[in-house]
């Protein structure tokens, strides 16, 4: 197997976790439409012995509290459309077309700026590992689609 295949298989390997960990996402909030998620969330956050009157786990509660079950399923729609959308693109990278490829170089050059303004604004382990590994995938995808354009040139 070429590097190339092995990158791009690598690259189809991360898009089709995101879009496991979308359906994953879409189908627990399916789930939780319809039931009390103030009460969800004071179960989580008990759960998991934190103290539900400290900063993070009182904005967790508040923001369930504030979800309707219309929200709660517009949600669910709209990961389920990401899941969709990743592992069509983890396919066509998998099989090598050139549009998935295309598609992987824009939708990862979309993200930077906002990946940047977090690291910028809010620096983090996720924030700075989500940017690096954004930019080696854009950087690669780059790469592949210069070096195919220049061996169309050759021909």
């Amino acid at each position: 197997m070429t590097t190339t295949k092995t990158g791009l298989k690598a690259i189809a390997a991360l898009e089709a976790s995101k879009g496991v960990i979308a359906i994953l996402v879409a189908f627990g909030l399916h789930v939780l439409a319809g039931k009390n998620l103030q009460h969800v969330a004071e179960l989580i956050v008990s759960y998991a012995h934190l103290n539900p009157a400290s900063h993070f786990p009182s904005i967790f509660i508040h923001a369930a509290s504030t979800f309707s079950d219309s929200k709660t399923n517009l949600l669910a729609i709209g990961a389920f459309a990401y899941s969709l959308i990743r592992l069509v693109e983890a396919y066509g990278l998998w099989n090598e077309l050139v549009w998935t490829e295309w598609f992987a170089l824009l939708s990862g050059a979309i993200y930077l700026p906002f990946e940047i303004y977090e690291v910028i604004f809010h620096t983090g382990f996720l924030a700075v590992g989500a940017l690096l590994i954004n930019i080696i995938v854009v950087w690669y995808m780059s790469r592949i689609l210069l070096s195919k354009r220049e061996e169309e040139k050759q021909c």
